[in-house]
């Protein structure tokens, strides 16, 4: 079988060394040279030599032959080194490229399913709850509770939102749609809908973000991580009375959107894991409906976007967690720019132009 594989590879190489000699002996007898004992010598010679030449390189890829002949039975077998020539030690360095490229995608695809089943695990585990509770609610006798009900189903919905954006995440190229946002009215859309959250809680929101600043990012997506702050902000604040903080400053031209909150805080032994997935942390522990993932998809979601997200945290006094965009629009845009949340072009143009700076 190898020598099989020699032939193949050196058929055409012993054909032309063949015709060489015909087109010489034929140059020879041309030119008058007619003694048949020097051709026939002549092609003996060059045969010899050719055999030997072939020989050669044959010993010399036999190990090489012997290892892309047998089926392997590990991928390991990729970081053999058999090859002796410049062109096995090339195709030998290519296929551990190969190799490497292919581990990292298997390690990448086996995270990734490592943490959907996690995260699976956990989330199912935690509907339980919500699920149990609007069971109860619905065996009372009497009038049913419509506001536990619905507190409940928000849970859910809450819940149901996590594993959507999860499962969407490894596909996040194919479903963003980057278009400019009025940052004030998505912010008051996503307080307004997580009213019964801030209500149930007795914590107060407060918006302080000037109408004029617009930014370049995917709505759906944003909204989806102001909500975890929102959320967090809340579930964290234990006693009444307290608010939530929500504004927007402008820095050297880039705007900071900011939720600070005025509940227990992280622990500075936390602070630095809490954007890693599945971490619940000292406070986790506390409420025990936490998941680690809220913080995770957000700092992913802001990462994919190009913003980054930054968690500052006072044990006691509250966490403030930021979001930092590397490009700010505002006022006076061009007539074919889409803005996001109904307001169309020609309700912007007139208006001035406001520095950010």
């Amino acid at each position: 079988m190898n020598f099989r594989l020699f032939a193949k590879e050196h058929a055409a190489y012993v054909i032309f060394q063949l015709i060489m000699v015909f087109f010489i002996m034929l140059l020879y007898w041309l030119d008058g040279f007619r003694n048949v004992d020097t051709a026939i010598y002549s092609v003996v010679i060059s045969t010899l030599l050719i055999l030997s030449f072939l020989f050669g390189r044959y010993v010399k890829r036999y190990a090489f032959y012997q290892k892309v002949l047998l089926s392997p039975k590990q991928m390991e077998a990729a970081l053999q080194r058999d090859g002796k020539s410049p062109e096995q030690l090339q195709v030998e360095e290519y296929l551990q490229g190969l190799y490497r490229l292919y581990q990292n995608e298997v390690q990448a695809l086996y995270a990734n399913q490592k943490r959907h089943l996690q995260f699976m695990n956990q989330w199912v585990h935690q509907m339980k709850t919500p699920l149990a509770v609007a069971e109860l609610l619905l065996q009372e006798d009497g009038n049913l509770d419509k506001r536990s009900m619905q507190e409940e189903i928000d849970r859910l919905k809450r819940g149901l939102d996590s594993v959507l954006m999860n499962a969407r995440l490894d596909t996040f190229e194919q479903d963003m749609q980057i278009e400019r946002v009025y940052v004030k009215m998505l912010v008051s859309e996503v307080v307004s809908e997580n009213k019964r959250l801030f209500i149930t809680h007795h914590v107060y929101p407060v918006i302080s973000i000037d109408e004029k600043y617009i930014v370049p990012t995917d709505s759906k997506w944003l909204k989806f991580v102001i909500e975890q702050f929102i959320t967090n902000a809340v579930k964290y604040t234990f006693e009444e009375g307290k608010k939530v903080h929500i504004r927007a400053d402008c820095q050297q031209g880039q705007l900071l959107l900011s939720v600070q909150d005025e509940g227990i805080g992280i622990p500075s032994a936390d602070l630095p894991r809490v954007l890693k997935a599945f971490f619940t942390g000292e406070n986790g522990r506390k409420t025990g409906e936490s998941t680690g993932m809220g913080l995770y998809l957000a700092n992913e979601i802001c990462g994919k976007l190009g913003h980054k997200l930054t968690i500052t945290s006072e044990l006691g006094k509250g966490t403030t967690v930021s979001v930092l965009f590397q490009k700010v629009a505002e006022r006076g845009l061009p007539e074919d720019d889409h803005i996001k949340n109904g307001r169309s072009d020609e309700g912007i143009r007139g208006e001035s132009d406001t520095s950010c700076d």
